[in-house]
């Protein structure tokens, strides 16, 4: 984990590294595949990448690992930067492509050829898997890993090996006819050192570089060469990628480059959520969702969409520190630290979401007037409003009750609440229609208590809010919860007519409420896009950029206000 003085194991490393002499400064990348849109796992990645360089005095690239022209766009590498600013990260000058490195790795592997150590195969993706073997349990069921078999290809002379990639590059074989393959260890007990493969045959169109390439690179080939060429001195990456880590220093050995070290750290895990681009695009193609920045989705979008603010998310990964072991971190924390950062600089406004009429009898019928109200009680420099206040008000139908159950201190017959920064009222009444519904509840000021101040002598328990139906904003609000309804949503469970389930399956069904007919006090038809506000009792809300009926400002709630999180700590 990491500590006010940032000591965590990858800070320590890095001295060691400055210290030893392995390098004279210290120099990052982050290095995000153009495949999707990024999530809140990878914020975690890229804090870690420009804080490191950021505490070194050294520099953070961003860099585009963009070998898979099947499943890449220039509309992924755009919505990435966009985010990764958005975030508040600036890489300058350095920014990045794999792609512009082709010829370079080419040259790279023309060179491992010709020092014996790899070679051209032909034999199918399925049958390299069947001679590299597979992890087995033993007697004792300890997992144990059988030798692998050789390719018959394996053997071939240098001359030829030279020859068969030049025409794998001119385009003479089909797809998937051969590969590249670096020769290592087949018997090796790391399967990934295997012969791994560093080049496949795909006649697909690469966003960058069109069609001049045939033949393409692979992750675990291109990886540390193109780290390795940007000079990069520690090449941070997540825990899965620790096995991976022998044969990243085999290829930067054997090219004989810049000797860059990987490191790796545990990736966030966080509950109620799926972390994986591969999983969300499946979301996203599946219409499970309404795209990549769905207000449900982890993506920095959809959460940027929800109203979550870039330092409530550096806050996050900030206190989640840095540690080599997995471990699932509760969502709550994360709303934790949104609420806290969104109490800082959210401006309050009243809205109502439920409307229920509200009659005060007593009140001129031809009276206006307007009462002041605080922006945030925790910036005094947010300054004050004003609210206009008439006879007729919303409030929350949740706040009258015709009989109410114990301890409920809102309105019901005979009782008094305050209306919030107005007057005290007291229930005489309701009205009902013909199904028994109560549709205006009725009540008298007392004109002596304006901006809610009763008289010494009554207690008043209940604080109610409200607008003034006369000049009350039309809103539409969109209620989220989590999108998943289990804690751990790619824990599968079979289906009861004994089919495997899917992760889909989790889908909480009611992740989304949209409430068309609400109305909000006039300062939120001011609300900026992605602007926070707190609707005073309700929650934390947005504004979206969509609108809604008759153009309607519609308004995401964020987070609510309950902070269970923060009640667990305190118990604890």
């Amino acid at each position: 984990m990491t500590n006010a003085d940032g000591n965590d194991f990858i800070t320590e490393f890095i001295k060691e590294d400055l210290m030893s002499g392995r390098y004279s400064y210290v120099h990052t990348r982050f290095p995000p595949e153009p495949n999707g849109w990024l999530h809140i796992g990878h914020c975690k990645a890229f804090y870690i990448d420009f804080l490191m360089a950021e505490r070194f005095g050294g520099k953070c690239n961003l860099r585009f690992d963009d070998t898979n022209p099947e499943k890449e766009d220039i509309s992924y590498v755009e919505a990435i930067k966009r985010d990764i600013k958005w975030m508040g990260y600036d890489w300058e000058d350095r920014e990045y492509y794999a792609s512009d490195y082709y010829e370079y790795l080419y040259e790279l592997a023309v060179k491992i050829i010709k020092k014996g150590n790899a070679y051209v195969d032909d034999l199918t993706d399925t049958e390299i898997r069947e001679y590299r073997g597979t992890a087995v349990a033993d007697k004792n069921n300890i997992t144990v890993t059988p030798p692998g078999r050789n390719s018959p290809f394996r053997d071939r002379p240098v001359e030829e090996n030279l020859d068969l990639l030049t025409r794998m590059r001119a385009g003479e074989y089909a797809d998937g006819a051969k590969t590249l393959r670096a020769k290592i260890d087949m018997a090796h007990p790391n399967l990934v050192m295997r012969d791994p493969v560093m080049y496949r045959i795909r006649r697909e169109h690469h966003y960058r570089t069109g069609n001049s390439w045939c033949i393409y690179p692979m992750y675990d080939f291109q990886h540390p060469l193109s780290d390795a060429k940007e000079g990069i001195t520690h090449s941070l990456c997540s825990l899965e990628y620790e096995i991976h880590r022998p044969l990243y220093d085999w290829f930067i050995r054997e090219a004989e480059v810049f000797p860059s070290r990987q490191i790796e750290f545990a990736r966030l895990n966080l509950t109620y959520t799926v972390m994986s681009k591969r999983w969300l695009l499946k979301l996203v193609q599946d219409k499970r969702v309404a795209g990549w920045d769905d207000p449900r989705m982890p993506t920095i979008a959809g959460l940027r969409r929800r109203g979550y603010t870039p330092q409530a998310i550096r806050n996050f990964v900030s206190q989640i520190g840095i540690a080599k072991t997995e471990s699932m971190v509760d969502i709550m924390f994360l709303e934790y630290c949104l609420r806290e950062d969104l109490n800082k600089c959210a401006a309050r406004v009243m809205a109502v979401i439920r409307p229920l009429k509200l009659i005060i009898e007593n009140y001129p019928l031809d009276k206006n007037e307007e009462h002041e109200a605080v922006n945030n009680p925790e910036n005094e420099a947010a300054g004050v409003r004003r609210v206009p206040f008439s006879r007729e008000l919303w409030i929350e139908r949740e706040d009258f009750e015709e009989t109410p159950p114990p301890k409920y201190f809102r309105l019901f017959p005979g009782n008094s609440v305050r209306l919030r920064y107005a007057y005290i009222v007291t229930c005489t009444g309701f009205d009902k229609d013909a199904e028994g519904n109560i549709t205006a509840v009725r009540c008298t000021y007392d004109p002596e208590t304006r901006g809610g101040n009763a008289p010494d002598n009554r207690k008043i328990k209940g604080t109610i809010h409200w607008v003034s139906a006369k000049s009350a904003v039309p809103i539409e609000v969109r209620l989220y919860d989590y999108l998943f309804s289990v804690e751990r949503p790619m824990e599968i469970i079979p289906r009861a007519d004994g089919t495997t389930g899917e992760f889909t399956d989790n889908l909480n069904p009611n992740s989304l409420e949209i409430i068309a007919n609400a109305w909000g006090e006039p300062a939120v038809a001011n609300a900026a896009v992605g602007e926070p506000l707190q609707f005073e009792r309700l929650g934390y809300f947005a504004r979206d950029p969509d609108q809604g009926a008759d153009e309607r400002p519609v308004f995401n709630r964020t987070v609510g206000l309950r902070d269970t999180w923060g009640k667990i700590v305190k118990k604890n």
